[in-house]
């Protein structure tokens, strides 16, 4: 049965205010351009604002400035966008995993698994290994030996957590993630490679998400850490010993090479990487594709690269770029003559 909820009952339970007729009630969520009847949208960026003339959204929570002409019925609220994200759960279906061990499972004699973990089909957990409250460790999942899945936490489906991988409470791994495998450690000696072992594990905070065949490695002797709150899209690689503090989020793509130390509350872009050793500050923004070759001392937005351009535009800039140093010395040696 799809649940409905009125205006007035939505902003009792969120806080917000009802411009319109408080009865009007919703049963799902949609753009402004999509939305029928019986739907609620949100209005976040100014340059949607012309579709409320257009929008048959019956609710749409946007900000006070917006509301007092509004054709609908609006909720008011200071971020739109955080108020929707709210709102916008109240719809989305949540399977009800039932507590208990599937019976194709593989557990390791001396594992703890708590009553009321699921424990899907096809996983296999190694040996000292511990699964928390309510936890849900989904089909084809591989806990090695030593980690701690904590309560509430969630594996989707084919996660590996390789050794040594700690979970705090209310984390969530999509399918393919790999934590804890071997960090790039490497040696030459008499001109061959030399393994570096990578003695360490991995930390994950409470309330993380890490997507999609994302990779955490494990560091070489201390551990490699997301404090609680880091948000991470998915084909991320995040190399061993680094260290990403607590409300950080990582678009796709971006890689963050060993030992690098990156803030609380960063935004780092698609793309994006970042040279390993280096230290960001918090409260700064990568933007994408940016590569980060020497540590940020300042909040701020930085960004490198070159703007997108036409092909041929590309190609000629890209000559002349060659041709700076030789300019900049004939402009130095300019200078010099005319004093």
């Amino acid at each position: 049965m799809t649940a409905t909820f009125t205006a007035a009952g939505l902003a009792q339970r969120f806080g917000l205010d009802v411009v319109g007729d408080g009865d009007v009630a919703v049963d799902g969520v949609a753009t402004l351009a999509t939305a029928r009847p019986g739907q609620l949208g949100f209005l976040a960026n100014p340059r949607y604002r012309n579709q409320l003339a257009t929008t048959q959204a019956s609710i749409v929570v946007m900000r006070a400035d917006d509301a007092s002409d509004a054709p609908m019925t609006a909720l008011v609220a200071r971020d739109p966008y955080a108020a929707f994200a709210r709102i916008a759960a109240l719809f989305e279906p949540v399977a009800e995993q039932p507590a208990g061990i599937h019976p194709c499972a593989v557990i390791a004699a001396d594992a703890v698994i708590d009553p009321s973990a699921h424990i899907g089909p096809f996983v296999s957990i190694g040996a000292r290994s511990h699964v928390g409250a309510g936890a849900v460790i989904g089909p084809g999942c591989v806990i090695g030996d030593d980690c701690v899945v904590g309560a509430g936490s969630e594996l989707v489906a084919r996660v590996t957590l390789v050794t040594r991988v700690r979970l705090g409470q209310r984390v969530r791994i999509h399918p393919g993630a790999v934590l804890g495998a071997d960090g790039f450690g490497l040696a030459m000696a008499e001109g061959r490679w030399l393994k570096v072992p990578q003695l360490g594990g991995v930390r994950i905070g409470d309330d993380c998400e890490i997507g999609a065949n994302t990779c955490i490695d494990r560091g070489a002797l201390e551990d490699t850490v997301l404090e609680e709150d880091v948000r991470l899209d998915n084909q991320i690689q995040v190399g061993h010993n680094v260290h990403i503090g607590a409300h950080t989020a990582m678009a796709g793509c971006a890689a963050v090479a060993g030992s690098a130390k990156i803030g609380r509350y960063c935004l780092i872009g698609g793309a994006a990487g970042v040279l390993g050793h280096l230290e960001i500050t918090d409260q700064v923004m990568v933007t994408a594709m940016s590569l980060v070759t020497h540590s940020i001392r300042e909040p701020g937005e930085y960004s490198s690269g070159t703007p997108l351009m036409d092909n041929r535009s590309w190609r000629k800039s890209a000559a002349r770029f060659k041709q700076l140093d030789k300019l900049f010395r004939g402009m130095r040696g300019g200078e010099k003559e005319s004093t």
